[in-house]
Parts: structure tokens; C-alpha cells; sequence
């Protein structure tokens, strides 16, 4: 394999099987609100919508504005579980917002790979699982192992056919590309609930990986405007949902009709990938083949994705103290 970014994709699936399985359950009669940074808020969003799929009711809310504004997102006095999620454990403003919510009275449980970090400190527990050795700046094995242990703890069973399905998946997607790419240099990835942060993790990676124009929609929400980007050099994927399958396809149809190549991934598109099982299962299983798809353009573009440019491992920050830390003071 090329390089460490490859690695660790196609070596993530063992740190899976070993993943806790024994993590608890979140209480549906409390609030969570789901933190983090970059990939990590990616995460957060989609395990904030099967956490309510599953009857726990949820946010997701990025790591700074959690910390510098959270009553824009839960009324004041409200009591919430926090979860925060951060590979290295830290994160400063996901760090910080941790540190915050426990001064504000909220519970905190950490999603790391890192057990010994400031995260960890600041957190009244720890789901921990270790994510690949070589995994650079480019989060990878690691993404996939926090939603892992993030959907165990809103109560899906995350069995071994989803581990199976994922690496069917990413066997199919290394046959295919990187062909469906001649000639591609606009990105869409869609994808409907659970599958939303799914669908913006992987139009992050083709960002930092590849260095690639991409963004990403709820499926439906494409045709209000942006469908005026594509041409001929877009390339769609569509994460189906498995609730809209059929008006789904129609949407695929139309972007083909368009001059864009779409990739289906659980439905039909110029190219077709089988996906089955609930959707925020569905999601965990895309990832690996999501990143795939960020390293082959990186390779195309000549591109090491093991050093992307302007990024760094952990992000760390001098935050300046906000309005509840200099109020503790006084």
C-alpha cells in the first residue's frame, strides 16, 4: 500500500472487532448534546441523529460554539449529558467546552482514543478505544472507532455483518476507482439523516486529503440551488437512505441527466455500490470507502495525504478565558 494514510484505512477493521462492546446505555430522559472539532463534529452530527432515532433526544454542536455559546443551542438551566468527542484527547476548544459543561453542572463522557488525555480529565467518564498506529494527521480508523462506540452507547447493535459490510464496501470501491474520477474535479456527497455527517466527513476528507473542491447536502436539499454547479466534471455520491430509496433514485437520474457521474452507494447511480441495514449503521459501514475515495484523489492530484497542507495532528489553540471561567474567579 502506498502510503500510511492507505494503511490505516484498509487496517481499521481489526481495531473494530476489539472495540468495547460493554459501554452502557444513554438515558433517554436526558438531553445530549454531542461535541467536537472538525472529522470529530462530523461524528457528532451523525451520532446526534441515531442517538434520537434511538428515543434520546440530541444536538450536535461544534466544540467552540458549545464553549463560547451555549444558550444558543440549549435554554438556559437546561441539564444536559454531554458527550465530546476527540481522537487525541486534545482538542482545545473541545477540551475546554468538556471543562465548561462540568463547571455548568452537566455530565460528561468522553469519546477518545487517547484515555490518558485532558480530555479524559475533564470528562466524569471515558469510552476509549485504540485506533491504528500510523495514523497521521488525517483521521481515518480513528472516526470510524468513535461513532462505533458512539452508536453502542445509543444502543445499536453493531455486530460483526456490520464490520463485513464495511469491508465489502471498501473492497468494492478499491476495484472500482479510481476510473469513475477521469475527468472530475466538483464534489457532492449527499446524505439524509444519519447519513448527513457522513456525507460531510467524506466531502472534509477529499478537502484535506486531495485538496478538492467538495461539499456536501441533505440529498434533497441539492436541488434548491446548488444543483447549479454540475456539469460535466461533477461526481456525486449519494448515500441512500433506506427510507427514500425510490425519490432518491429520481434525484440520481436527474444529476446523471446533468452531466454529473454519481456514485450510489445502497442505490442506483452510474455506479453502484450495495449497502444494506438502518441507516446509522449505514453510515459507519461508508466511512472506510469514503476515505478511500479522499486518498485515490489525493494519488490522482499527486497529493501525500500523509502531510496535507496548513493541518496538524491535534489543534491546539490560547483561547482567551470566556465569560463563565472569569465570573468563576470573582
Amino acid at each position: 500500500m502506498s502510503n500510511v494514510t492507505e494503511r490505516s484505512i484498509f487496517e481499521q477493521f481489526g481495531f473494530w472487532r476489539t472495540a468495547p462492546h460493554q459501554i452502557g446505555r444513554a438515558d433517554a430522559a436526558e438531553t445530549h448534546v454531542v461535541v467536537g472539532c472538525g472529522t470529530s463534529y462530523n461524528i457528532a452530527m451523525s451520532l446526534a441523529s441515531g442517538l434520537n432515532l434511538a428515543g434520546v433526544p440530541a444536538i450536535a454542536v461544534p466544540g467552540g460554539e458549545w464553549l463560547r455559546r451555549p444558550d444558543a443551542f440549549l435554554p438556559r438551566g437546561t441539564h444536559a449529558q454531554v458527550l465530546a468527542l476527540s481522537r487525541s484527547g486534545e482538542t482545545t476548544e473541545t477540551v475546554q467546552a468538556a471543562q465548561a459543561s462540568r463547571r455548568a453542572g452537566h455530565a460528561v463522557t468522553a469519546i477518545t482514543c487517547a484515555p490518558a488525555g485532558s480530555l479524559a480529565a475533564a470528562a466524569d467518564r471515558v469510552l476509549f478505544a485504540p485506533t491504528h498506529a500510523e495514523e497521521g494527521i488525517v483521521m481515518t480508523a480513528s472516526a470510524s472507532l468513535m461513532l462505533l462506540l458512539g452508536l453502542r452507547y445509543a444502543g445499536f447493535i453493531v455486530e460483526a455483518a456490520v464490520t463485513a459490510s464495511a469491508e465489502a464496501l471498501l473492497a468494492a470501491a478499491d476495484a472500482a476507482l479510481p476510473a469513475p474520477l477521469a475527468g472530475r474535479t466538483h464534489f457532492v456527497l449527499l446524505g439524509s439523516g444519519p447519513l448527513y455527517g457522513i456525507a460531510q466527513e467524506g466531502a472534509l476528507k477529499l478537502q484535506e486529503m486531495s485538496l478538492s473542491f467538495a461539499h456536501a447536502y441533505h440529498a434533497l436539499e441539492f436541488r434548491h440551488g446548488p444543483m447549479s454547479l454540475v456539469d460535466e466534471r461533477t461526481l456525486v455520491v449519494l448515500l441512500y437512505h433506506p427510507e427514500a430509496v425510490a425519490e432518491e433514485a429520481v434525484l440520481a437520474g436527474e444529476l446523471s441527466a446533468k452531466g454529473a457521474r454519481v456514485i450510489g452507494i445502497g442505490g442506483p447511480g452510474d455506479l453502484s455500490w450495495e449497502l444494506a441495514g438502518e441507516a446509522p449503521l449505514r453510515g459507519l459501514a461508508a466511512l472506510p470507502a469514503l476515505q478511500l475515495l479522499g486518498e485515490r484523489v489525493a494519488q490522482r492530484n499527486g497529493i501525500d495525504s500523509a502531510a496535507p497542507r496548513h493541518l496538524s495532528r491535534v489543534v491546539r489553540l490560547a483561547l482567551p478565558k470566556n465569560k463563565t471561567e472569569r465570573d468563576s474567579e470573582k
